[in-house]
C-alpha cells in the first residue's frame, strides 16, 4: 500500500461556494445562541451583558475561520480506496475501501441545491464511518457517485 503523501497533487477541493452555506449556518447559530442569552440582561448585572458579547465575538471567529476550513476538505482516488482529508488545525484523513462501501448518498438541501452543490455520503459495515464530501458540484457528485458505485462492485466482486 502506498505511504499517505499529503504533497501529491492529486488532491481534488470542492466548490468555493460552499462557504455560504456554512456561513449562514454559523451565523444562524450565533444569532440564536446570542439571542438566548437576552433573557439575562433583566437580571442588569455586567456579566449577563459580558455572556452576550462572548457569545457573539465566539460566532465571529468561527465565522472567519469558515472559508480556510472548506478550502481544507479535499479528496483523492487512489488505486484501492477514496481518501477524504479536512480540518485545519486538527487533520483528519480517512480512507474508504472501494470493496467496503454499501452505499453512496447524495444529499441536496434546500440551500445547498440553491447554490447547485451536493453532498455526497459514503456508508460502510463500520458504524463510525459517516464519511462526507460537502459541497461538490452537482454534475461532479453525480459522475463520482457513478465511477465510486462502479469501483465498489469490481472490488466486491473481486473479493
Amino acid at each position: 500500500m502506498d505511504r499517505l503523501d499529503v504533497a501529491e497533487p492529486a488532491w481534488t477541493g470542492i466548490s468555493p461556494k460552499y462557504v455560504w452555506p456554512e456561513l449562514v449556518g454559523w451565523l444562524i447559530t450565533g444569532l440564536l445562541a446570542a439571542a438566548a442569552t437576552t433573557p439575562l440582561w433583566f437580571i442588569g448585572a455586567w456579566w449577563c451583558y459580558a455572556i452576550t458579547a462572548a457569545v457573539v465575538v465566539v460566532t465571529v471567529v468561527v465565522m472567519a475561520f469558515v472559508p480556510r476550513r472548506v478550502r481544507s476538505i479535499r479528496y483523492q482516488l487512489r488505486e484501492d480506496d477514496l481518501l477524504v482529508r479536512r480540518g485545519i488545525l486538527y487533520l483528519r484523513f480517512v480512507a474508504v475501501p472501494y470493496g467496503r462501501m454499501q452505499l453512496i448518498d447524495i444529499n441536496r438541501g434546500p440551500v445547498v441545491r440553491a447554490l447547485g452543490l451536493s453532498d455526497l455520503k459514503f456508508v460502510t459495515a463500520a458504524a463510525s464511518s459517516g464519511v462526507t464530501i460537502p459541497g461538490l458540484p452537482e454534475a461532479e457528485a453525480d459522475s463520482l457517485r457513478d465511477r465510486l458505485v462502479e469501483l465498489a462492485e469490481s472490488r466486491r466482486a473481486g473479493l
